[in-house]
Formats: structure tokens, C-alpha cells, sequence
């Protein structure tokens, strides 16, 4: 049952069709989906999520697409997770992680790409595609293996190892463009105009976009139908962090839980921040920048959505805040040495942000905090390879106590 109303420019608000469109043809605006909230408000309630699938499609009455069990390998409802040992080190005393890291194709991208899987083989398209950082490309190409579609990936050539991998298992067509992202979503916008293809984060971003709101609704669910004090997510884009926002307060309009008073907070690399920089200048205007950072699943030097995550953090009272650089790798160490759990590079951008906001004084010990780790660390290996160092020995007891200085 699908509530969906129409297709809106979030600039000039023209309305559209259902269909594979995301650009206003009269002043160039995104469009956004326009829900039926009624609708969905005279439906929707605790007990019928609860009885839903433990997966996305637990929250289909907020979604976009009908559930098809062709593409379902079943994303989302991932571990909300007390925290002990960060929580501790940064003086919380309730923090909690949604960890994303352990979906199928390990990462939140398999949230988007099912909704728009799901979308695009109503819309009648036999072919998936994407412009990737990385872990779009193993979502979308693991999903087209699931549905039987054609899948076309696009790939920035400097793309990590594990990463591409992690796409190529699937046997999808991948292409390396010489550049950055940026590159590769300029060649990809040209082709899905000629192409008869569902480009997810393209032609289908409406309702790709969408899939991101369940880590709002997810969230809220598992805290016990509340929101949290502060919500604190690594961005590239900017789509997942204003949708998260969006999640919550969609959850507030249909009475599924109370008042949200969440704070958001935007965390973003030194080496591509341009949204948490034109926070931190007071601007509403996004100056793109070419990407240099370590954490390369955030290296969008232009967002599409860093406008709209501009106005989420306003609207939350909430902020933005950069990492540096080495800070990257210390995030994920921390995150894995306290709480077990491996991130990669956006994960300890997340990690990062949420030490310095604890340390600035924006996060208070007895709010409650939810930080997003939003991928897999071993799709980026490469970032923490240092902490390789075993200790070699002869396989003797005697050699173990000598080399390692434990006896029992």
C-alpha cells in the first residue's frame, strides 16, 4: 500500500508524476516525494510496524515503493547498540551506536538501493545503475544479482581495493573513471538521459533518497518509541542525514512517538567538508571542493543535498563539525578497541566528530546520543593496516612466555 501522492520540486514546489524524474524542468530544483500523511496516519501504528518484517519493509506505509520479495536480502533493522566503553572514555552516559555495518552488502547504502530497486522494476526497468563511491556500487550490484537485472557500476579509478571487490563479486559491468566522484556523477547524469537504465542515485533519487528515513524510524523504535537527544552521522551527499531527520519527524506527525527535539550534527573529513565548512561560515551557499580525503566514501566535493543538511541542522538546533585527517583512523581504532565493532573510513569520521562535540561541550553526559556507523571496515583496510604487527615465535610454550612475557 503505497501512499504516495506526487513528485515535488523542494525549490519552487511544481509537481510531477510518479516516474523516473529528479530534476524540476522549470527552475532545476530537486524533487522530493510527496507523501499522503493522512493516509498514512489513519493506518499506521506501533503494533502494526512490530508485526513487519525484520527489515526495512517493517516501515513500508512510509515508503515509496511496494515490497517486492525479487530484490528483498534483507536490509536494515540493524543492532542499536548500548554503548559500554566509548560511552565511558567520552563521559556518556547513554550512548548508543546504530551500527549499519553488518548488512548485506555492509553498509547503509542497501537501505537506498532496495527502495529503489523495488521502485525501478515498477517503473518497468530491467537495468540498475550508479554513479559510486564505493558502497553503492556492491549494494546495487548485489541487489540487481537478487532481482535478475542488468547491472552497470560507475567507480572513481582510485577506488579501495576491498571496495571493488565487494562490487565485483556480484558480476555486475563496472567502470573506472579517471577522476573523482564528482567525475564519475557528471558522466552518469549524461547517460542516464540516454540510456533507459534506473540510475539510483540519479533519475530514481527520489526514492532512493527515501530508503534512508528508516534509520530514523529504526532508531525511534529501538530506543522505545523516542528520539534521541543528538543524532550524529558522517555525510558526503547530505541526502542520509537530512532523511534521517526526516524519519523522526515523520514518526512525530503520525503520533508513532512524541515530540522530537533531536539535534542533529553533520560530520564530515578535512579533506572534503564542504558542508560542515559553510556551516562553520555561516553560509547557506556550498562552495564545491575537490576531495582529498582518506575517508573516501565521503569525498562528494559537491553534495546534491548539502543545501537541504544546511537547513536540517538549523531546523534540529543542531551543528556541524570536521575531522582532521589523522583523526580518521583514530575513530575507527577507538570505535573497535571499546566496543568490538570495525568501521571504515565514514565510521570514524563519525567517531571523531562525536569525541570533538563531547569535548566543545554541545553533547551533555545525561543526553541521550545515537551515532551512526554507517559501513564495514574491511572494505578499507588499507586505512588501519599499521596495527599489523604480530608477534612471531617458535610454537613452544617456553617461546610464548619468553617473547610475550606471560606465565601462568
Amino acid at each position: 500500500m503505497v501512499h504516495v501522492a506526487a513528485l515535488r520540486c523542494k525549490e519552487c514546489s511544481r509537481e510531477y508524476p510518479v516516474g523516473a524524474f529528479n530534476v524540476c524542468d522549470f527552475c532545476f530544483g530537486p524533487l522530493e516525494v510527496v507523501y499522503d500523511m493522512e493516509a498514512i496516519g489513519d493506518i499506521a501504528s506501533r503494533e502494526r510496524i512490530m508485526s513487519g518484517p525484520y527489515s526495512l519493509w517493517r516501515y513500508a506505509d512510509f515508503l515509496p515503493a511496494e515490497y517486492n520479495p525479487l530484490v528483498d536480502i534483507n536490509a536494515g533493522f540493524t543492532p542499536l547498540i548500548r554503548s559500554r566503553g566509548l560511552a565511558e572514555r567520552l563521559g556518556l552516559e547513554e550512548l548508543w551506536i546504530k551500527n549499519d555495518s553488518v548488512n548485506p552488502s555492509y553498509s547503509f547504502k542497501d537501505r537506498v538501493v532496495a527502495v529503489a530497486t523495488a521502485k525501478a522494476l515498477e517503473l518497468g526497468f530491467e537495468t540498475l545503475a550508479c554513479a559510486s563511491t564505493g558502497n553503492l556500487a556492491c549494494s546495487v550490484a548485489a541487489h540487481a544479482a537478487r532481482a535478475g537485472m542488468t547491472a552497470y557500476v560507475f567507480i572513481p579509478s582510485d577506488l579501495e581495493a576491498g571496495k571493488v571487490l565487494g562490487a565485483a563479486i556480484y558480476n555486475p559491468t563496472m567502470i573506472a573513471v579517471n577522476g573523482s566522484y564528482d567525475d564519475v556523477n557528471r558522466l552518469c547524469s549524461e547517460l542516464a538521459d540516454q540510456y533507459q537504465w534506473a540510475f539510483v542515485n540519479i533519475n530514481v533519487r527520489p526514492f532512493y533518497a527515501d530508503g534512508s528515513k528508516t534509520l530514523g524510524y529504526e532508531v525511534a523504535e529501538q530506543l522505545g518509541w523516542r528520539a534521541p537527544a543528538h543524532a550524529i552521522a558522517p555525510s558526503a551527499s547530505g541526502a542520509m542525514f537530512t532523511k534521517i531527520y526526516q524519519g523522526l519527524k515523520e514518526f512525530e506527525q503520525t503520533g508513532i512517538i512524541d515530540n522530537v527535539e533531536t539535534r542533529m550534527h553533520c560530520a564530515q573529513a578535512r579533506g572534503c567538508s564542504p558542508i560542515a565548512t559553510a556551516y562553520e561560515e555561516g553560509r547557506f551557499v556550498i562552495r564545491p571542493v575537490k576531495p582529498a580525503t582518506i575517508a573516501k566514501s565521503l569525498g562528494i566535493g559537491n553534495p546534491a543535498d548539502g543545501y537541504y543538511a544546511l537547513k536540517t541542522i538549523e531546523a534540529s538546533g543542531g551543528s556541524a563539525v570536521i575531522a582532521e585527517e589523522h583523526e580518521v583512523a583514530e575513530g575507527i581504532k577507538l570505535l573497535a578497541q571499546t566496543e568490538g565493532i570495525f568501521t571504515e573510513g565514514a565510521g570514524g569520521v563519525a567517531i571523531a566528530g562525536l569525541k570533538r562535540l563531547v569535548e566543545r561541550g554541545e553533547i551533555q553526559p545525561d543526553e541521550p546520543t545515537v551515532v551512526y556507523i554507517t559501513g564495514n571496515g574491511l572494505k578499507t583496510t588499507e586505512i588501519v593496516s599499521d596495527v599489523v604487527h604480530p608477534i612471531l615465535i617458535e610454537g613452544t610454550v617456553s617461546a610464548f612466555e619468553q617473547h610475550v612475557g606471560v606465565k601462568a
